[in-house]
């Protein structure tokens, strides 16, 4: 992965995420490529990734940082609200593994 350049390195940050992170609403998994939020969480974490300044704290204030728009955009809730505590912790082993890998 060393050779990849920054967009297509984020581009398969954006395919791991949307394919094993999802959102729990009413006990149903929305995984955030059908959700339209792996790119935008890709692009917001990958700079972490290169910097070697990867950890939890950083991590989570990202996902609070991102807004959901429920019910036609009546409401906003934090991405983080969304993730089940598994789900985050997925989260994490998966960008751990990812930095490895650069």
């Amino acid at each position: 992965m060393t050779n990849l350049n920054a967009t297509e390195a984020i581009e398969k940050l954006s395919a791991e995420i949307g394919e094993n992170i999802y959102i729990d609403v009413a006990k149903w998994h929305l995984y955030l490529r059908d959700a339209h939020l792996h790119t935008v969480l890709a692009e917001r974490l990958y700079p972490m990734l290169t910097s070697n300044s990867l950890n939890e704290d950083d991590v989570l204030g990202v996902l609070q940082s991102i807004p959901v728009k429920l019910g036609g955009g009546k409401r906003e809730v934090p991405l983080a609200d969304l993730l089940p505590m598994q789900v985050q912790v997925n989260l994490m082993d998966l960008l751990e593994e990812y930095q490895r890998q650069l």
